[in-house]
């Protein structure tokens, strides 16, 4: 027979949880190990560990989870959203944007041990219709990005898909176009404006909280609207000053960076030249982004690699490609490659930071 100890444990052990949402109050069943949960009222997810409230009574504290068997886990302070858009069906799809959101997973939990249930992925794959990379949902799924973080949080925005420029009407963009995000359904809902993109992720970061965007989409050089640039030819930083006179764009303490697939006005592409299986420039099921790709293959064939060494790799491999590309003697794919890869890849902060810093997440 069991002991009353026992019995005690195996009620604590099945009994069910229940929190308030934070954005709805809506009542909402956890899951026993889940550590993130969805709010089907108001489309919102939450860090177990940070939910405002239990109807249940078990506590859920900021600093660290309580679990049924009364032990602790350490708080999440990692969180990652990756975007993949493949426009599937219309005569501009990509086809190697899942493979990059795929890719990007892995190196965040391997690399950089991102927790899985940290990581929201919005791609036209995935099985829910609220995972999907729309407009409604990606900005959704930002504001989830940077929900309650506090200092020494690391936070991580990927997008691949299409980026597109329009005219800028409130004068705060140097070359006159605002630079844009393509969900699937932006030619019916339109485009996710840089400036939307600063509002939502960038100004909210309160200090001791650094976001890292890697945007591997054309026009995407400031996509998040920060303040400095940093300019690989002259090894400085370069401020991006509103020609309407503006006060520039920061955080609310913290620190944002953009690594860019190219300057605003370039375009990027997806490709199969960088896939170490990709036997042949058209085989199609190995396509990949090629700033994504170099972007990654920087970091892990470097241990120590800096901020400043991602850029430069990048920017060689891409003009080593192009160099590549022009001595085809097919037109078709010198063509290809003039149009295709001639991007250089971006740095831009909310600070000025030491670029010689080891690059970490």
């Amino acid at each position: 027979m069991a002991s009353m100890s026992e019995n005690f444990l195996k009620k604590r052990t099945t009994t069910k949880r229940v929190i308030q949402c934070s954005k709805c109050s809506s009542n909402i069943e956890v899951p026993p190990t889940a550590q993130t949960i969805h709010c089907r009222q108001c489309n919102t997810y939450i860090l177990v560990s940070r939910a405002s409230r239990s109807i249940s009574g078990n506590p859920l504290v900021m600093s660290k989870q309580v679990t049924n068997s009364g032990a602790t886990q350490p708080r999440l302070n990692k969180r990652a959203l990756l975007c993949g858009v493949s426009y599937r069906g219309l005569k501009y799809r990509l086809r190697g944007t899942i493979n990059d959101v795929n890719r990007m997973q892995q190196f965040l939990t391997k690399r950089f041990n991102f927790p899985k249930q940290s990581i929201r992925i919005l791609t036209e794959d995935q099985p829910k219709e609220e995972d999907t990379p729309t407009r409604k949902n990606i900005e959704n799924a930002l504001r989830w990005l940077v929900e309650d973080c506090q200092s020494g949080d690391s936070l991580v925005f990927y997008f691949s898909g299409h980026g597109l420029r329009q005219p800028d009407f409130n004068g705060d963009e140097n070359d006159g176009f605002d630079e844009t995000l393509c969900p699937v359904d932006f030619s019916k809902e339109g485009m996710i404006l840089d400036n939307d993109i600063n509002s939502i992720i960038v100004k909210p970061l309160p200090a001791g909280v650094k976001l890292h965007a890697i945007i591997d989409a054309c026009h995407s050089g400031t996509i998040l609207d920060l303040h400095y640039i940093y300019k690989i030819k002259s090894n400085k930083w370069e401020e991006d000053v509103a020609p309407s006179g503006r006060p520039p764009k920061g955080t609310s303490g913290g620190l944002a960076i953009c690594f860019s697939a190219c300057a605003d006005s370039q375009r990027a592409v997806d490709t199969s030249i960088f896939s170490e299986k990709g036997k042949h420039i058209f085989a199609r099921k190995d396509m990949y982004g090629a700033m994504t790709t170099l972007f990654i293959r920087a970091v892990e064939s470097h241990s120590n690699i800096t901020y400043v060494g991602i850029l430069e790799f990048m920017n060689e491999e891409c003009e080593a490609m192009n160099i590549r590309g022009r001595c085809f003697n097919r037109p078709s794919l010198r063509r290809m490659f003039n149009r295709g890869l001639l991007q250089e890849p971006q740095l831009s902060s909310s600070k000025d930071f030491d670029v010689d810093e080891k690059f970490e997440l």
